[in-house]
This record gives C-alpha cells, structure tokens and sequence, in this order.
C-alpha cells in the first residue's frame, strides 16, 4: 500500500506526516511527530533567521526524523514555509540545515501553497462540492484559491500574514487605542480590496478556511458562548466580537483564552483583523473550517500520481 511523508517546518514547529492511500478513503494518517519551534522570537529587524533560529530548525528536523519512519527518508517531501522562504538568509538556512541534518529543506511559492490548500480542501469536501473558495492565512502570507474543478482557476498570495501584520501594524501584538484600532482595520482593508484578481465568494458555493489562525478563531467563538456549530464555522459577526476581546486582552493572557494557544497570542490579534478583513473583502459571511492545508495536499498528490522526476509534479513549483 503506498505510503508519503511530509515535514512541513513553520514558524511554531516542524510536523512529520506519512499517510497511506487507501481506495474507499482519502488517506490514512501513519505517523505524526512533532516538534515545537519559536521562530518568530528569532527573527531579526530585517526578517533574518537568527544563529538562535537556524540551530532551532537544525535540531527540530533531526528529531522528527529520528527512529522508525514507516518509508525511506529521501521519500519524505521537506518544506519550509514562510518564516524561512521570505528571510533574507533564506539560502544560508537551507544550506546549514541541509549539511547538519542531511534534509534539504525545499520552498513552495505562495501561490503553489494556495493550489496546494485548494486542492486539499476540495478533495475533503468531497466530489459534490461545487464553486469553492480557499481561505489561508499564515504567518507571513495570506493564500486564496478558487475554482471549479480539481485545480484552482485562481490563486493569490499577499503579504499580509498573522506574523506580517503584528510586526508592522501592531508592535508587540496590542492596539495603544481605538483609534490605533481603527487605522489598522482601514489599512487592510485597503489594502485586500485593492489586490488584483482577488477572488470573491460564488452564490450557491462553499467558501473553506484552511489554517491554524481560523480554527483557533473558530474555537474562540465557541469557548465564548458562540452556537454550537462555531468551532466548525466564523461568522463576520464572531470575528468582529474576536477582535474586541483580543484588542482587550494583553498577548501573555491570550493563551487562557478558549481556544488561543499560548505561543500564538502575540499574533492572534493581528489574525483576527486579517480574517475580518479578507472576509469583507472577499464578500463572504461566513466560512467553514476545513482541517486541510498545503501539507494535505502535499500528501495527496504524492499519494496519487507517479513518483516526480527533476522538475515534475508537487514539487515543481519551488520558489528561486
């Protein structure tokens, strides 16, 4: 039975997944480890990695990858996201990492990140699904998809990621007043509804949000006495009460909030307003929650076609 492996390294951890296809089923989860990473307090002025940093990757990429891995490890597909494909260092990071662990790191462009999640997410909404709309938002990109088929018609990524925007909107994570407030939501705003091609929601369609920064909004909005379907869907109104209580909340109190992990509090602010944004922008009342992404689609599309050679395949769209 075939089996794939993807270690996906961001900004909070490095994860290692090998899934297996089965016919009746999208894919089987075999192995799952992880390890936890706090690349964003090792990021200079400049967006560069730290020595602190490197050496933090270089030790979560040996210990997923030690023991047993169900497959061989030049099988296992390894990508860095945007915490290292944006750093100006990017190429040193990958070189290091690459001699100390024998894993060359690879990066997706944005936009192979976007046709990634949006093909996950149509294959877990099942073949029925109709116009879909593919949500993302991560540390330092946001990715949208949308389309018809198996393939996204359209796809963007702007730089207005949770990390992103907390750096040059919201230093240190908090909002000095409302009026603070304000600009930085008329910034956004302004900010995705001039962005070209920006895909809006289709009537009769389904508009899905794949990213960490969602569902943990999602599970604000239940823990706070949302209805009960929250944890699984974002209204506007649910994230317009998320940005309230997070403008409210200093970032080392966050985590105690429902839903709200600790070591995302600084940013979770800056992820509300995002999502808020890109809704409005995007026309949408509401979204889903879908618990695929870009490693999802990674894996399904090693899992379903041949073996790539050279430049074919998931992995041909490396960024430069």
């Amino acid at each position: 039975m075939r089996q794939a492996g993807v270690l996906d390294v961001g900004c909070h951890s490095a994860l290692l997944t090998v899934a297996r296809h089965r016919p009746t089923t999208h894919m089987d989860s075999v192995l799952s480890r992880k390890v936890r990473l706090t690349l964003h307090q090792c990021l200079e002025e400049d967006g560069r990695l730290s020595e602190l940093g490197v050496r933090g990757v270089q030790r979560a990429v040996t210990e997923t990858l030690a023991g047993d891995l169900c497959l061989p490890r030049s099988e296992i597909f390894a990508f860095a996201t945007s915490v290292i494909r944006d750093a100006p260092n990017r190429h040193e990071v990958i070189t290091r990492v690459a001699r100390a662990t024998g894993v060359r790191l690879r990066v997706l462009s944005g936009e192979e990140e976007a046709r990634l999640a949006y093909v996950a997410a149509r294959r877990w909404s099942g073949p029925a699904v109709g116009p879909l709309l593919v949500l993302d938002i991560g540390g330092g990109t946001l990715e949208i998809a949308a389309g018809s088929g198996h393939a996204p018609d359209r796809v963007l990524s702007l730089p207005s990621g949770a990390r992103a925007v907390t750096r040059s909107l919201l230093p240190g994570g908090t909002v000095s007043s409302e009026r603070h407030l304000a600009k930085v939501r008329r910034q956004l705003r302004e900010r995705l509804h001039s962005a070209p091609g920006l895909p809006r929601a289709e009537r009769g369609g389904r508009v899905l949000a794949s990213s960490k920064t969602f569902a943990q909004l999602a599970r604000l909005a239940a823990g706070r006495g949302a209805p009960r379907h929250a944890a699984h869907r974002l209204t506007l109104s649910d994230l317009r009460a998320a940005v309230d209580v997070l403008a409210a909340t200093s970032p080392d109190r966050r985590g105690r909030l429902p839903g709200i992990s600790r070591h995302r509090g600084e940013q979770s602010l800056a992820g509300a307003l995002v999502a808020e944004a890109l809704l409005e922008a995007c026309e949408a009342d509401s979204v889903a929650i879908c618990p695929w992404s870009t490693r999802e689609g990674l894996l399904l599309e090693h899992l379903t076609v041949p073996r790539p050679s050279h430049a074919d395949g998931p992995t041909a769209a490396l960024a430069g």
